[in-house]
């Protein structure tokens, strides 16, 4: 046989043993854990994200031209991760309910 093909095969039989043998409690604190990171950690983060995106426009106006413009790209480079770091709020607790089998509507996915 190929050594790949052991590999794999391997890799596979290691992969399928954990997935029969994992502790379900200990996925569901994970999951209710990482809810609770996203809901709380991320809006903060997003919030000093927006703050810091308008002082460095504000800041970059009073430049030259070419900090100017690159206070501009520094600037919609914020907002534009705040804006994913919305978009993750608002989707993750409905991914991690999926993930666990609770469905769209139970907070955080975990009751």
């Amino acid at each position: 046989m190929n050594i790949r093909k052991l590999q794999f095969i391997g890799m596979f039989a290691v992969l399928l043993a954990g997935m029969a043998f994992a502790d379900t409690s200990a996925i569901t604190t994970g999951l209710s854990s990482l809810c609770t990171f996203i809901n709380s950690v991320i809006p903060i983060i997003v919030m000093l994200m927006l703050v810091g995106a308008g002082a460095v426009y504000a800041g970059g106006q009073m430049m030259g031209a070419e900090t100017r413009a690159r206070a501009n790209v520094w600037a919609t480079s914020m907002l534009t991760g705040a804006l994913i770091g919305i978009v993750i709020v608002a989707v993750a607790p409905g991914i991690l309910g999926q993930m666990y089998g609770t469905g769209w509507g139970t907070p955080c996915g975990i009751s």
